[in-house]
């Protein structure tokens, strides 16, 4: 009993320390922002160039200290050459800041070895910097690219309310040679505004941000079946009328791969302080006059096969981006203040006398070039 008693005393006493001792380290925690590793900024190359001809793009700018808010700083003014294995030298053109584009009549050639040459100028040190040699691969076609339709919510009964998308890939080599691959796509949807405003009609394309990459090294067949590349959800409108995807495929050397294997492991698995710690990205560029600085990014060098599908199909559940447009109404030959800069007509009715105008506040429900483009693409006269 006495044990008991005691213990039950001495409990309190420790709870209450306890609380003293974390209130008195809590009170000493102060943020901490971790320091930039250099001094000055480094060097970021995006490249790649393929075995089609015209605009290869070497993009290069300065990546921003551990913290910072903006993007990377486009670098300007280099000079920047691609020599290959059998003396040819080729320049690029800086068509706006940070960006080059392989002058014609430049085209790459599977079997030959590419090196990227830069040389900065003052605003970056006077700097040199070259890739290693990077062989051009061959690479497979795309065997077939096709969608699912993916079921997001259902009722009671089974029914579909919401669905969305998934698009896969098939793809093989009959060599076994090309092991390593990667993909990009380009995203066109049209859009049709609820209106008949003179910009009603519109292409909306966007570029992957994402890392599709898969290698078949452990497989006896160099072969692809249901490669997922793309999710489509219901919280665009990319499935309301027609969509078209075009995917494009390169070859990797098992180098390049790991890069892109880092790359997309980095950020995926990085999100705060405290999680995964981002490894060093190996790039195969180097400066000339300094080879321990570092240098992100990668020059890449690949044969590219590509494939389009479009999908036209009913997909329920898809969002109505135009419920709020219409926010005042006027009469026909009231006058109205920031016409055409701050409030837009979407909707003229004139009968029954004396008839009204519709406005709103947003540019988007007005005129779909906000979004996108109204041309029509070239490839889309020749779908159904």
């Amino acid at each position: 009993m006495q044990l008991i008693i005691k213990y039950l005393i001495f409990k309190p006493l420790q709870l209450g320390f306890l609380f003293l001792t974390l209130l008195v380290i809590n009170s000493c925690i102060e943020q901490f922002t971790p320091g930039p590793s250099q001094d000055r900024n480094l060097l970021v190359v995006e490249g790649l160039i393929t075995d089609r001809p015209g605009h290869d793009t070497i993009k290069l700018s300065t990546s921003m200290p551990l913290g910072a808010k903006s993007s990377p700083n486009p670098l300007s003014g280099c000079v920047i050459t691609v020599s290959d294995d059998i003396g040819n030298v080729y320049s690029a053109s800086e068509i706006f800041a940070g960006t080059y584009v392989m002058n014609s009549p430049f085209q790459g050639v599977v079997g030959r070895s590419y090196i990227l040459h830069i040389k900065t100028n003052e605003t970056y040190h006077n700097l040199s910097y070259e890739s290693s040699p990077v062989r051009m691969k061959p690479v497979p076609a795309i065997d077939s690219l096709y969608y699912k339709k993916v079921v997001l919510s259902q009722s009671s009964d089974g029914f579909p309310l919401t669905e969305g998308c998934e698009v896969y890939l098939d793809t093989h080599d009959p060599e076994n040679n090309c092991r390593f691959y990667r993909w990009e796509f380009v995203e066109t949807w049209e859009i049709k505004l609820p209106y008949f405003v003179t910009n009603r009609v519109c292409w909306v394309t966007k570029n992957s941000d994402q890392i599709n990459i898969k290698n078949t090294t452990s497989l006896s067949a160099d072969r692809i079946e249901g490669f997922p590349i793309n999710y489509i959800s219901n919280v665009t409108d990319r499935l309301n009328l027609k969509y078209s995807i075009l995917v494009n495929q390169y070859s990797l050397n098992q180098d390049e791969y790991n890069y892109w294997e880092k790359l997309k492991n980095n950020l995926e698995n990085v999100g705060s302080l405290y999680d995964i710690i981002p490894s060093s990205t190996p790039s195969n560029i180097r400066c000339v006059e300094n080879p321990s600085e570092p240098v992100l990014g990668y020059f890449s060098v690949s044969a590219v096969k590509s494939k389009r599908i479009f999908i036209k199909d009913y997909f329920p559940g898809m969002p109505d981006l135009y419920t709020d447009c219409e926010d005042a109404i006027a009469g026909l030959n009231d006058s109205i203040a920031s016409l055409n800069s701050r409030v837009w007509v979407i909707i003229i009715v004139t009968y029954p006398p004396p008839g009204y105008k519709v406005l709103t506040y947003l540019k988007g429900c007005a005129d779909c070039t906000t979004r996108g483009s109204a041309i029509k693409p070239d490839f889309w006269e020749d779908s159904k």
